[in-house]
This record gives structure tokens, C-alpha cells and sequence, in this order.
């Protein structure tokens, strides 16, 4: 099978896509590899991990959303943004806003994984020695997180946006006809 050189320069956009997906894959698994360490499973069960505490921060939610987000996520925006145009038969909306969800989601994602694992760091060595300052963190936790899930989630809304505006008409031109 031979790619048609213009189709080809197309899509190169979505490298950048699954290059992401494989890297927080490669992150996620990393990560997993390191949380069944045993000194490492230990310090995070006496921390709160998996359910609650500040070791609920590194494990699940850091490992669940650089694998899920970081990885399926955008996996998945690279595959919807390839097929979409030849299921419908229509150009995609916006390459535009396609690469704008990239660098959104991207951005939001290495935020909120970050953060979480500093955080639960942080709060994890103050919560076994000196709980009482944990509290003091918070009022900076906040404001990191909610500013990453913000980018994250206008990464997700750019996404869906152009993905809407690409099949709006479909439909309709088919009752139509």
C-alpha cells in the first residue's frame, strides 16, 4: 500500500499526538515500576496510599491520569482526529483548534501530574513528620491543581469543540439528501 504524498503531509500534525501518548506511557509505567518497590509501597501505604492521605496524590491519581489522560486520551484525540475525516467524509473542522487540544491537554496533563506527585511529596514527608504543618500546604495545592485541571479540561472542551463542528452538518446533508 502506497500513502499518497499530500495525505501523508496531512497528518503529520498527529505525531506529535501519539509521541505524547508513548511518553506518558513510558512516564505511567515508570511510575507503577516504582510505587511496588518495596521501600517505595511502604512509604506510600503509610502515607494514606491508595485511599486517602497525601499518598493518594502518587498513587492513584498521578499514575491513573499520566496513563489515562497522557496516554488514552490523547491516543484517542489522534485517532478521532485521523478517522473522523474519512468516516464522514468531511475535511476536519479546524487544524487549528486540533492542535491547540494537543497543546492544552498536553500542558494540563504534565501540570496535574507534577503537581500532584510534588504535593504528595511534600505533604507525605510533612504528614509523618509534622502533621500539623500539612494544612499550611493546602492553600497552595488549591490553586496549582485547579489551574491545571482548568488547561487540562480546556484541552478536552478545544477537542470536542472541533470534533462537533467537523460532524455538525453531517447529518443534516444526509436527511437532506
Amino acid at each position: 500500500m502506497t500513502i499518497e504524498p499530500h495525505t501523508h503531509r496531512e497528518n503529520l500534525y498527529l505525531v506529535k499526538f501519539l509521541l505524547m501518548s508513548v511518553i506518558s506511557f513510558f512516564i505511567g509505567t515508570v511510575h507503577g515500576l516504582l510505587q511496588v518497590v518495596p521501600s517505595v509501597r511502604a512509604w506510600l501505604d503509610s502515607i494514606g496510599s491508595p485511599y486517602g492521605g497525601p499518598g493518594h496524590m502518587i498513587d492513584p491519581l498521578a499514575h491513573a491520569h499520566i496513563n489515562l489522560v497522557g496516554g488514552v486520551t490523547i491516543l484517542g484525540m489522534a485517532v478521532t482526529y485521523y478517522m473522523l475525516p474519512k468516516i464522514t467524509g468531511k475535511a476536519l473542522y479546524s487544524l487549528k483548534l486540533a492542535n491547540h487540544s494537543f497543546w492544552w491537554t498536553t500542558i494540563g496533563v504534565g501540570c496535574f501530574y507534577t503537581a500532584l506527585l510534588i504535593f504528595g511529596f511534600i505533604e507525605g514527608n510533612l504528614w509523618l513528620t509534622d502533621p500539623a504543618a500539612v494544612p499550611a500546604i493546602h492553600k497552595y495545592y488549591g490553586p496549582v491543581i485547579s489551574v491545571s485541571a482548568t488547561v487540562l479540561a480546556v484541552g478536552f472542551w478545544v477537542y470536542l469543540g472541533n470534533v462537533v463542528l467537523t460532524i455538525k452538518d453531517v447529518y443534516r446533508k444526509k436527511a437532506i439528501d
